[in-house]
């Protein structure tokens, strides 16, 4: 269906692809994955035509129809979610705005003399109207942003009213209702719930199109994807099975590359050697001779690239008491709506609650009421003794001053730590090399995110209330964190919709539902066991 045929691309100074070939098959569901700034995003716009290669060809069969998601959504305003939606619907939504116009045109007094060819062209596009399914359309289009997460009132509301993170959901919504031959999807798990999540692994496991996606969440791509589209150092290889897979591979190739490139390397010293000793003797001036024209034949073993890995240590937080919070008869209203009433909570030192409920059940509120973001209407939060807390939350971000670059921040919020010190840590979070000389303003939301985590946790509190730490991380920093948090001696109550963060980290869950609050022991994996579900949204 899609060909990339010895494709070679710079950007300025970076060289992204070298003689670079893939494909992308129908039916075939394909995780495109590489380190930040591999060419992930240059390599869906040139399948899109949005750009071209500078060498080779990328080929697209005749007739392929392709919808491509990103993260730039633009500007949408001025119609409702659902009309958004469907004006994406490839075909179908153009016969439906012609019969719109031959309606109107139908009741216009000044078309009145055309009256006999409207009605017979209203005729035509009625007919094919009804073969496209538009009837259905509403309906199907009403059904994807339901699954996305929408509420009927959200539907029928005008989209410009909705954050940036639920139009990339129309966005998305858009593509999914086309059904195109082929999807391409760059980061479709930004920005949904975890219910969403697990509705758009289970319509994506079921479309029948071609599929190459991005994602930073490795349980999404590993339930969909039967292929790993690898970008490094400008080629493009492919393992076929799912990330887990890749990993494994990619783990023993390397470990193969450096076996090799370690025995010729003996092998090149044990020959340079003999060269070395022998090269003044006229005895041995043919053995030398052979050898070194053996030499130059040689094609050389590479060691392997390997990825950058960073680790981040925690120091030894203090410890807290025993009573970490205690929440007793929290009443919390928002409006007419109540959120909690009669609240009794309590997190115990070194617990890990992970909290899971729908959108709009109250986690986030949860999270804010334990920091004192947010007061309760009635009863009380109690902090326990020695507790010190660190609260993520995404608003966090807007403290961070503009003016000031990465690095500087990290000094004045830890003046009396070493230069060596504090460029480790902005290592750990991705700011590398010139990364650390940028001004705040000009971070993206990730890169902020990424930024105030690290002053969070450099000087560990001994209790963690985090709201969706992984929002914007990348695969690499999302390990590291992990391993980091598991390591962590203190208490934690987060909010995440990464699975394998909830299953890595959980001791405990908190569910919250229409018909009350739910206490689990055990972990995230226990939860599921127990429950049959991996969202409580999702039980049937």
């Amino acid at each position: 269906m899609i060909r990339l045929d010895n494709i070679g691309k710079q950007n300025g100074k970076q060289i992204l692809f070298i003689e670079a070939s893939a494909s992308l098959q129908k039916g075939e569901k394909i995780g495109l994955v590489g380190p930040n700034g591999a060419g992930k995003t240059t390599l869906f716009r040139m399948i899109t035509g949005q750009e071209q290669p500078d060498e080779g060809q990328v080929a697209i069969d005749r007739g392929v129809t392709i919808g491509y998601f990103s993260q730039d959504v633009g500007d949408m305003a001025g119609r409702s979610a659902a009309a958004e939606v469907m004006d994406g619907a490839g075909p179908v939504s153009e016969v439906a705005t012609e019969l719109k116009e031959l309606e109107a045109a139908m009741a216009d007094p000044d078309q009145a003399g055309d009256i006999d060819a409207i009605v017979a062209r209203y005729g035509e596009v009625l007919g094919r109207f009804e073969e496209l399914g538009g009837y259905a359309l509403d309906a199907r289009a009403r059904e994807v942003l339901a699954g996305l997460g929408f509420s009927q009132e959200m539907m029928d509301g005008d989209v410009g009213a909705l954050s940036g993170g639920w139009k990339m959901r129309v966005a998305l919504a858009r593509i999914l209702l086309m059904r195109p031959d082929a999807m391409l999807l760059d980061e479709p798990s930004n920005h949904l719930d975890l219910e969403s999540l697990i509705w758009l692994e289970a319509f994506l496991k079921n479309y029948d199109g071609a599929l190459l996606m991005t994602s930073h969440d490795r349980e999404f791509m590993n339930r969909i994807v039967g292929k790993v589209l690898e970008i490094d150092g400008g080629a493009l290889t492919a393992y076929s099975g799912d990330y887990e897979f890749y990993e494994q591979q990619r783990a023993i190739n390397e470990r193969q590359q450096q076996a090799q490139f370690e025995r010729q390397q003996a092998m090149l010293a044990k020959e340079i050697n003999f060269i070395e000793r022998f090269k003044a003797r006229a005895s041995h001036a043919a053995q030398v001779q052979s050898r070194v024209k053996k030499l130059e034949k040689i094609d050389r073993v590479e060691p392997p690239k390997r990825r950058q890995t960073v680790t981040f240590e925690f120091r030894p937080a203090p410890r807290s008491g025993d009573d970490v919070v205690n929440l007793k008869q929290v009443h919390k209203r928002y409006g007419s709506r109540s959120i909690y009433a009669g609240l009794d909570f309590q997190v115990r030192r070194r617990e890990r609650w992970c909290v899971m409920g729908i959108n709009g059940a109250g986690k986030s509120t949860l999270l804010k009421l334990v920091a004192g973001a947010t007061p309760p209407d009635d009863g009380t939060v109690t902090l326990g003794g020695s507790v010190k807390m660190g609260y993520f939350a995404q608003h966090a971000m807007e403290v961070l001053d503009g003016d000031r670059t990465v690095f500087q921040a990290l000094e004045d919020a830890f003046p009396q730590a070493g230069q060596g010190s504090l460029r480790a840590l902005a290592g750990c979070f991705g700011f590398s090399g010139d990364d650390v000389e940028k001004r705040c303003r000009v971070l993206s939301g990730g890169e902020k995110a990424r930024l105030v985590m690290a002053m969070m946790l450099y000087d560990p509190p001994n209790f963690l209330v985090l709201d969706e730490p992984t929002n914007h991380l990348d695969m690499a920093t999302k390990e590291m964190l992990i391993t980091a948090l598991a390591q962590y001696e203190g208490t934690m109550l987060f909010v995440s919709h990464d699975r394998h963060f909830l299953a890595a980290l959980s001791n405990r869950v908190l569910e919250l539902t229409p018909e009350g609050v739910h206490a689990y022991g055990g972990g995230y994996t226990e939860y599921v066991a127990r429950t049959g579900q991996e969202a409580p949204g999702l039980r049937s």
